[in-house]
């Protein structure tokens, strides 16, 4: 009985023995433990399509603005319009009171009638004349004399009728009509009045709507990524290079633009030059005045490799990434970073499409150190997928 136990505790000994060897294994040479591989969250860089714009802030224009004078002194006796309406060209706005302008027409008109029988007369006597002065019956000075006063009462006919014209036009300017098509504001004169033809205040102010212009000021220092785009981006079917204009809160205008000029001048005080965008406004969205954000393209790469913003450390200024290896080491690599775009920043050198940058976890890396890799998700995806899971668990 002895033996046998003596023969149980030297197998539970040697058992013992062995897995004290086994845990040996999995020490380093000092001894301890060697620490678990790092976990990071890594992407696999792609090459997309980027296109960079720049919001400017701008204010709108009307295409045309016609300040509405008269062109004869007198009393205004209607206003032809409803305030604040659509009006056409050639539509009556004001009529001043056209008494005056009749009696002018008349006195004209009389003037014009007695001239022409002058001329009439003159001209008889120069034809009777004629034959006499042939034959030597009446002097030549007398004949001249006769032909002096047809060609006076000729030129009296046509003093008339210029006359009659510009009376007949006074009496036209009587009736003051819109001279483009659009929208008119108040009227700024009332029944009653008296207005002249050398008035400095406008009667009413149209301004033509159904297009528009925004001024944008945009600093000179990017007009060559203006003319980048210009040279890389599709015009659209006008011939324009297309601008978006968006509202207060950001919200994009159903009304689209096109960028027709930039300014020749540089403003000495701001830096700024002029860009106008002109805009179709059917649905009189845009009114002059108001002030909008336009969306005015940069330029276009059809490449782009980008990194979000986390994923970039800087060592001395200069901005590095970490690079896994095709064996799961990581390794930093400088490159050239370009614009940020929605907390992602182009890599212009030092990356190619394809490699894996770790995103996050790169405090617990060392050079050359090997990792264990996760994909690795935007914030807003991860808490996406959390808020699923949270409901399929309810």
């Amino acid at each position: 009985m002895k033996i046998d136990s003596l023969l149980r505790q030297g197998g539970m000994f040697a058992m013992a023995l062995v897995l004290i060897a086994g845990c040996g294994g999995a020490e380093t040479e000092t001894g301890q433990a060697a620490p678990p591989a790092p976990i990071v969250s890594v992407m696999t860089v792609r090459a997309t399509r980027l296109a960079l714009t720049q919001d400017l802030p701008g204010r709108v224009a009307a295409v045309r603005v016609a300040e509405i004078r008269p062109q004869v002194s007198g009393i205004v006796q209607r206003r032809l319009f409803e305030q604040g309406t659509e009006v056409r060209a050639g539509q009556g706005l004001f009529q001043i009171d056209p008494a005056a302008f009749k009696a002018e027409v008349e006195t004209a008109a009389a003037s014009l009638q007695r001239a022409e029988a002058a001329l009439a007369s003159a001209r008889m006597q120069a034809s009777r004349l004629r034959p006499l002065v042939e034959a030597e019956a009446v002097s030549g000075q007398a004949y001249d004399d006769a032909v002096s006063q047809r060609e006076q009462a000729a030129a009296d006919v046509k003093q008339a009728r210029a006359t009659l014209a510009r009376r007949q036009l006074d009496l036209q300017f009587a009736r003051v009509e819109a001279p483009i098509s659009g929208r008119i504001d108040q009227a700024l004169v009332t029944e009653g009045a008296l207005v002249g033809s050398g008035d400095t205040h406008p009667m009413a102010r149209i301004q033509q709507i159904d297009q528009v212009y925004v001024d944008v000021r945009q600093p000179a220092a990017s007009l060559d990524a203006l003319r980048d785009a210009v040279s890389t981006h599709q015009p659209d079917a006008r011939g324009g290079l297309a601008v978006t204009l968006l509202r207060s809160h950001g919200e994009p205008y159903t009304a689209k633009g096109r960028i027709l000029f930039s300014g020749m001048n540089v403003d000495a005080g701001t830096g700024a030059v002029l860009l106008r965008v002109l805009v179709d406004n059917p649905l009189r969205e845009l009114l002059p005045g108001m002030f909008v954000r336009a969306r005015v393209p940069q330029a276009s790469h059809a490449q782009a490799l980008m990194v979000p913003q986390q994923a970039v450390v800087r060592v001395a200024g200069q901005p590095q990434l970490w690079v896994l290896s095709d064996q799961g080491q990581a390794n930093r690599k400088a490159v050239d970073l370009g614009e940020l775009v929605e907390r992602s920043y182009r890599v212009r050198s030092g990356l190619r499409a394809g490699q894996r940058v770790v995103v996050e976890g790169m405090e617990r890396l060392s050079e050359g150190a090997s990792v264990t890799p996760r994909d690795w998700k935007p914030a807003d995806v991860a808490a996406a997928t959390d808020a699923v899971g949270a409901a399929a668990a309810r």
